[in-house]
């Protein structure tokens, strides 16, 4: 087990990982914080959840890694549930995930919902949005919560698009309120071209079975079915 006591260790297991859930839940494969707010750590240290502490409470760190740093990408990546990939690391899971295709050839292959191809296509026509006013600009209406949150779910799955930051809402005044929500980008934008040129070099079966060795270095007792499911999503 990775020791964690601060934000900076947990970039550093991070780093050395690749890879991580996002939550306390490993789902069987690898996550740096394995406790949630009700229980104690494993180990003393001053980590916990929902403290606010930008230095000690992880739910802090998802934002952080993304404003501070540009080779860590946050968002709903394994499991349909929240995790990181690091720079080094996100080229494999394009190469087994998207396996060269956009967007609009995943949708004619049928691979894609035609409700997440019109949250992409409101993406595409701006550098980030907000969720909330993705959700306006892709056309879905305030009693559509439940297909805009799966087709942002998918897209980020696939990797099409991945959180960037959070941004509030804003006045006819432009003064922010309420709580922020998160904001996305494709992920051709957040990485830069370089990365994806990267990707392509690389075969889905050898991205898979590179990411697969990682994991059961992380973790050797992992069930294969969930390494699998956990590479292609």
């Amino acid at each position: 087990m990775v020791e964690i006591y601060s934000y900076g260790d947990f970039v550093e297991g991070l780093l050395a990982a690749g890879f991580a859930l996002g939550g306390s839940n490993a789902e069987g494969i690898y996550t740096l914080v394995p406790w949630d707010w009700r229980e104690q750590p494993p180990y003393d240290t001053p980590v916990r959840w929902h403290t606010g502490d930008p230095e000690t409470d992880p739910w802090e760190w998802r934002i952080r890694v993304l404003t501070e740093r540009d080779d860590i990408a946050y968002g709903k990546v394994f499991f349909k549930k929240s995790g990181y990939i690091t720079r080094a690391w996100y080229p494999y899971f394009l190469a087994a995930r998207r396996q060269g295709r956009t967007l609009f050839e995943a949708y004619e292959e049928g691979q894609v919902s035609r409700e997440a191809k019109r949250v992409y296509e409101a993406l595409l026509a701006a550098d980030s949005l907000p969720a909330h006013e993705l959700k306006r600009r892709a056309g879905f209406s305030s009693q559509e919560k439940a297909p805009f949150e799966r087709a942002l779910t998918e897209l980020q799955m696939r990797l099409y698009i991945t959180v960037c930051g959070r941004q509030q809402k804003r006045s006819q005044t432009g003064e922010g309120y309420g709580w922020p929500s998160a904001a996305f980008c494709t992920a051709e934008r957040f990485w830069g071209c370089g990365l994806f040129r990267e990707a392509d070099a690389l075969s889905p079966r050898e991205a898979e079975e590179a990411i697969a060795r990682q994991v059961y270095r992380l973790n050797p007792e992992a069930p294969p079915k969930k390494v699998q499911k956990f590479i292609r999503g």
